[in-house]
């Protein structure tokens, strides 16, 4: 299974959450007890699932939440007291960070993983989709620029310079954005 981050203040903390990932499938856990030390860990390292038990030997813990959030893909939990945790989530439920109040039960706990892990897969496809989409952009306005040239030097029409890359790329067994490329070279400096 994938790799997971704990962040804990407390020994005792750290363990039990170890022993709830184990049960769960993880293996490959790495653990700190600091802030300053988890985010050492995550520019160097993806992790699918980091927990992050409040309080740390160095800070509160939310603000580093809200960090993970927005510079990795990883699933975020984040455990602290009940009676704080509705003002905690208040603050980071804006990041995607699961806020889990302590104590916690077996079940809830897997429960949270369960919804992290859904929420983190349909993120990561979703970027996916977004990658795919922001190339295929990029092709859309090499072509145009292509277009362009071709109006400008050549003095086609759009509808004749869409054509003549079409065919361009048929008869050469090309790309359009191979042919937008070509034409690009040849009138562009």
């Amino acid at each position: 299974m994938d790799r997971a981050l704990i962040v804990s203040g407390s020994e005792k903390g750290m363990e039990l959450i170890a022993q709830f990932l184990h049960a769960y499938g993880y293996t490959n856990l790495t653990s700190t007890a600091s802030g300053s030390e988890a985010r050492r860990l995550i520019s160097n390292s993806e992790y699918a699932l980091i927990i992050i038990n409040t309080p740390l030997k160095d800070e509160f813990g939310h603000e580093l939440s809200v960090m993970m959030s927005e510079n990795t893909s990883s699933g975020i939990i984040l455990i602290c007291k009940a009676d704080i945790s509705d003002d905690v989530s208040d603050k980071v439920a804006d990041y995607g960070v699961c806020v889990v109040a302590r104590p916690m039960n077996k079940s809830l706990f897997h429960q949270s993983i369960r919804l992290v892990e859904a929420t983190r897969s349909r993120m990561l496809g979703l970027k996916r989709e977004n990658s795919k989409l922001l190339v295929k952009i990029d092709e859309m306005r090499l072509i145009n620029r292509a277009k362009c040239a071709l109006m400008q030097y050549l003095k086609f029409t759009e509808p004749e310079a869409h054509r003549y890359i079409e065919k361009q790329a048929m008869d050469t067994r090309s790309t359009r954005k191979e042919v937008a490329l070509r034409i690009l070279s040849t009138y562009e400096l």
